[in-house]
């Protein structure tokens, strides 16, 4: 038996009931003990992934709280069932940090409370709309207008003698989307900063309830543009889960080679943005210019230049021959060379060096109370990497190398991106040397009602996971999303504390969350 379901059943023993024999193992468990259950598994080492709520009114039940916790490679979801009169649950905030937006989301959005939780101003949804619109409950019309309300942001305060408050945003000098930023401090020092997101909130969540099985991959692979391999991937591998759908191994491999092109082409871009806000503009250029070669690659190759829509259920669009094969080799070699040669400047470069060394520290303790994913925690001293914990073919045959640091600065993430770039060249050789013959997609198959799906995907900015659950009819209930940046700009706000402010670009480049994956 795997540990965090050990310790659960150690517990609660008969008080708590699995939820059929899928994976992740489901737990019921009385909605009083929902905290508790959390507490144990904080005890156990787990990590909280999600939480989210379903609205299950149509099916004469009422709502339900869902949490996801990890440890290692074993997820568990705790869920607990809620009165329609009165959808209530207590708050796990006093054992996991990242419940704390989580829960401020799922009460905005669902109308779902969490009793004891400290902070009762909405997320993602805006003062200004109405305060009884839930806008993921089943009787919420979404085509309908809502009514402006007058409201009014509370946002946190730092007082004292010197203290000053700097406004940025929400519209940024530049073309990344809008996000909230209020920094407090004194002198040029940062004492807090408080995040507001929510600006670009599409109801994503909402609109998967209206589309096909079949379909919705194509709006998965638009919750972030940047990231739509990993999220169309983890989108198809949940709905084949429960399909019980046999992915072509060539397809698989396939995945994995679209997935290392999208890793390495956004980590180059990371790489020379975060060396221009250390005003080493030459660095943008040159990694400008290998990410640029790389996306006219996709162009050629597959028809898109961020591969959106070659990935779908039961497997992916478009196929390799060996022209294509030869043209990635020639083009692996040809970024091998260079950024090499970029890798070097980079090191000997003692201004910029003096710039990302010690700047925007996340602490080993603070990432891990944090729950953080992907770049942000490796370079913390977290080793997660759904590639290595929870690896799909061909990762579990050929091997990643992920690299762990301990320092938590602007260094340490842009040398994770570094040894990520040159660890996924290694996996898009080792892919095409060995690659298997054969189908590149088979049908799916339909989607019994009542069954739920499950994914964790490592994409370039770290774990994404998606959760389905479909209705009655075996049409689609409810699509959770959880994006990295859902946890991981919480941490930005810890790491940028007692730092310069003209040091925070570069401590945000260094992080790169997603405001779309975020503002669902």
């Amino acid at each position: 038996m795997k540990r965090l379901e050990t310790a659960l059943r150690a517990v609660f023993g008969d008080d708590i009931k699995p939820d059929g024999h899928r994976e992740p193992v489901t737990f019921t468990v009385p909605v009083a003990m929902f905290a508790e259950a959390a507490r144990t598994l904080k005890e156990s080492y787990a990590f909280l992934c999600a939480e989210w709520t379903t609205d299950d009114t149509n099916s004469g039940r009422g709502y339900g709280i869902y949490a996801c916790f990890r440890h290692s490679s074993e997820y568990l979801i705790v869920k607990s069932e809620l009165s329609a009169d009165s959808p209530e649950f207590p708050s796990l905030v006093k054992h996991f940090v990242p419940a704390y937006r989580f829960e401020r989301q799922v009460r905005s959005l669902m109308g779902v409370t969490p009793v004891g939780h400290p902070d009762d101003r909405p997320w993602i949804k805006f003062e200004d709309w109405p305060q009884d619109a839930w806008p993921l409950r089943k009787s919420f019309d979404a085509s309908t207008r809502m009514a402006r309300h007058d409201g009014e942001y509370a946002w946190l305060r730092a007082g004292g003698e010197g203290v000053y408050e700097i406004p940025v945003g929400p519209v940024h000098a530049g073309i990344i989307e809008p996000g909230h930023f209020r920094f407090q401090a004194v002198g040029e020092t940062i004492v807090n900063l408080e995040e507001r997101l929510g600006y670009v909130h599409k109801g994503i969540e909402k609109r998967f309830e209206a589309m096909a099985w079949e379909t919705a991959v194509r709006l998965a692979g638009r919750v972030s543009g940047d990231t739509t391999v990993a999220h169309s991937l983890a989108y198809c591998m949940a709905l084949e889960s429960m399909t019980h759908c046999h992915v072509p191994e060539r397809a698989q491999w396939l995945r994995a080679l679209f997935l290392e092109r999208e890793r390495i082409a956004n980590h180059l871009g990371d790489i020379g943005a975060i060396c221009n806000d250390a005003a080493f503009a030459f660095m943008l250029y040159q990694c400008s210019r290998l990410k640029e070669a790389m996306l006219a690659t996709n162009h050629r190759l597959f028809g898109h230049r961020f591969m959106m829509d070659k990935v779908t259920p039961g497997g992916v669009t478009v196929d390799i021959d060996l022209t294509a094969k030869i043209e990635i080799l020639s083009e692996l070699d040809f970024l091998d060379r260079d950024f090499h040669r970029l890798v070097r400047i980079y090191e000997e470069s003692s201004s910029l060096e003096d710039r990302v060394r010690g700047t925007g520290i996340l602490t080993s303790e603070l990432a891990r109370e944090l729950c953080t994913v992907g770049v942000v925690a490796r370079a913390s001293g977290l080793n997660v990497d759904c590639r290595v914990h929870n690896p799909f073919p061909p990762y579990d045959s050929i091997g990643v190398d992920s690299p762990v640091l301990v320092a938590g600065d602007v260094h340490a993430r842009v040398w994770v991106r570094v040894v990520e770039i040159r660890a996924s060249m290694s996996i898009m050789r080792s892919i095409l040397a060995k690659i298997p013959v054969g189908p590149i997609a088979v049908e799916c198959g339909g989607v019994s009602p009542d069954t739920t799906g499950f994914a964790a995907v490592e994409g370039w900015r770290g774990e994404i996971i998606y959760w389905l659950q479909a209705g009655q009819r075996g049409q689609i209930n409810r699509c959770m999303v959880r994006d990295p940046s859902s946890v991981n700009w919480l941490a930005l706000e810890q790491a940028i504390k007692g730092n310069i402010v003209p040091d925070f670009p570069i401590c945000n480049k260094s992080f790169n969350q997603s405001y779309s994956g975020h503002d669902l």
